[in-house]
């Protein structure tokens, strides 16, 4: 009978040849390493959620705070939003990097923390504002673009917020964004 492992530690597999998975003292990923894509400046699409999906972004404050961030962001940052909704307890956008932009990780949380400070001066909200983590995936067409948007953008209806995607206030593009 064999002894019971600790989680997380592999034997070696038979005849001395090492596991495919390299065994460490760290913790495990939580999620699967980031994979460069094969464009120059791929659209990607984000997903970024507020803290314990409090209900803090359906109102104009929040929306007017976020786009203007956005809006400075190509010329600060190198990264153009294209179209976004925020949604009640999470906001979904679209942007592209330029030739000279910022890394990903730093602009998501740069735009992050700059509107955490704003909101929670102005909203009742406490601090943590966002999640920690957010959802990023590359893009690899416009139809994926186009099909990805069109669900997004019926989020509201299937929340039973409004009936139709257009009575929903907060939403837009700023910039338009190409493959």
């Amino acid at each position: 009978m064999e002894t019971p492992r600790p989680r997380g530690v592999r034997r070696e597999r038979d005849e001395g040849v090492p596991s495919p998975i390299p065994m460490t003292k760290t913790k495990p990923f939580r999620h699967l390493a980031h994979v460069d894509s094969i464009q120059s400046s791929p659209i990607t699409f984000f997903t970024v959620v507020i803290f314990g999906r409090r209900y803090l972004l359906n109102n104009e404050t929040a929306h007017s705070t976020i786009r203007g961030i956005w809006e400075r962001s190509a010329e600060r940052n190198g990264w153009f939003v294209g179209d976004y909704i925020l949604m009640p307890d999470h906001v979904h956008l679209f942007a592209q990097s330029g030739t000279e932009a910022d890394p990903m990780q730093i602009w998501i949380q740069m735009w992050k923390s700059v509107s955490a400070r704003v909101l929670v001066k102005t909203l009742p909200a406490q601090a943590p504002f966002w999640q920690e983590e957010y959802f990023d995936r590359f893009l690899r067409s416009a139809e994926s673009y186009a099909l990805k948007w069109e669900y997004v953008r019926n989020n509201p209806v299937r929340a039973g917020l409004v009936v139709h995607p257009e009575d929903w206030l907060y939403h837009g593009q700023i910039c338009r964004l190409s493959f």
